[in-house]
């Protein structure tokens, strides 16, 4: 598959629009990955992309051609569902072999093909038994390897991993990561994970109520976020706000006050109009603690002590206002101590009323 373009694509169900107007191209070999909360759009368009569903207006291109109109079996594309949909009553090879059956396919090609998937996906031994057999990981292994099997363009995965415990979670990413590299196969992920999407994904495009907020590389989106939604949604802990308005100028900073009465300075594009209503972002990795002389010194007090040993999550509490801090190792707090953060400037994100980025 050389590309897949989405041109202005719109889906309403009756009365209800849930994707409006969204364009997007997907580069051949491309492991896209699209998050966004619960009800935002991720799973239906990836629907509209596999053509289970049929978009009100707009249009799908894959190599070029046109096939909205294309039914899902003759786009050459494989889904990956959350549940595994696979047969009870037949063994994992049955499994693999029934859609290349119900196609035609030689029997020696579909003996090589199980052959092979088998194999990449380490389910040799398991060939033999049925669904109810295997684990939770097994089991999503075969239902990759359906789709493996049948060659197709590209595949796609919605909340695949969703299913699994935390630590098999893990171990399933790396798994996926791999199956891309070898097949170096195009794949378009929806998660509502933003872990899963970061570690996984060339470019994340994020949703946010049938609309993308911003389309770009992991850390693009990490280092800058588009708006206020973005820098919230994607980072663990979750981006840091304070609000503020704007006292100043200086240089190339803007100097502005928290509501708890704080000055800080901010880097920014532009100059901003004194008085203007401002977020000010800070991720919880990037607090430091202060020492007594510091510029951007905050005085916060300690609500929570999380101890997750190669790391510290403190929780603080500024003029009403609760801060997040992560701190590499294990550190000597505890609930109630008073805590001097510093807030480097360089680092600082500035949102706008609205929500939009200014810095």
């Amino acid at each position: 598959m050389s590309g897949l373009e989405l041109r202005n694509i719109v889906k309403n169900f009756g009365a209800v629009e849930v994707i409006r107007d969204v364009s997007l191209a997907v580069n051949d070999g491309e492991f896209i990955a699209f998050v966004g909360p619960s009800g935002c759009g991720k799973s239906t368009l990836l629907r509209l992309i596999a053509g289970l569903d049929k978009p009100t207006g707009g249009s799908i291109a894959i190599d070029g051609a046109d096939v909205t109109a294309i039914g899902a079996a003759d786009r050459g594309l494989a889904m990956v569902f959350q549940s595994y949909a696979l047969y009870p009553h037949m063994s994992v090879r049955e499994n693999l072999a029934f859609g290349l059956e119900n196609t035609k396919v030689a029997k020696a090609e579909i003996e090589a093909r199980i052959t092979d998937a088998a194999r990449m996906l380490e389910i040799e031994p398991f060939l033999q038994r049925r669904p109810g057999q295997l684990s939770g990981g097994q089991r999503q292994r075969v239902a990759i390897g359906r789709a493996i099997v049948r060659r197709p363009d590209a595949f796609l995965l919605d909340e695949p991993l969703s299913n699994l415990d935390a630590e098999l979670r893990v171990s399933m990413r790396a798994e996926l990561a791999a199956l891309h590299a070898r097949l170096k196969a195009t794949m378009i992920y929806v998660t509502h994970d933003q872990v899963e999407a970061m570690t996984l994904a060339n470019r994340i495009v994020v949703l946010r109520g049938g609309r993308i907020e911003q389309v770009g590389t992991p850390l693009e989106l990490y280092n800058k976020p588009a708006n206020r939604f973005v820098a919230g949604f994607i980072g663990a802990p979750h981006m840091n706000f304070l609000e503020a308005s704007i006292v100043g100028h200086e240089g190339g900073f803007v100097q502005v006050e928290t509501v708890g009465g704080h000055r800080l300075s901010v880097l920014a594009r532009e100059a901003r109009p004194v008085g203007e209503r401002v977020s000010i972002g800070i991720r919880p990795q990037h607090i430091s603690l202060a020492d007594s002389a510091a510029a951007g010194r905050l005085d916060t007090r300690i609500t929570l002590v999380e101890e997750l040993g190669s790391e510290t999550v403190v929780h603080t509490e500024a003029a009403g206002k609760k801060l997040i801090a992560v701190f590499a190792g294990q550190q000597k707090m505890k609930s109630g101590d008073s805590l001097p953060l510093h807030l480097d400037p360089e680092v600082l994100h500035l949102f706008g009323e609205e929500g939009r980025r200014l810095s």
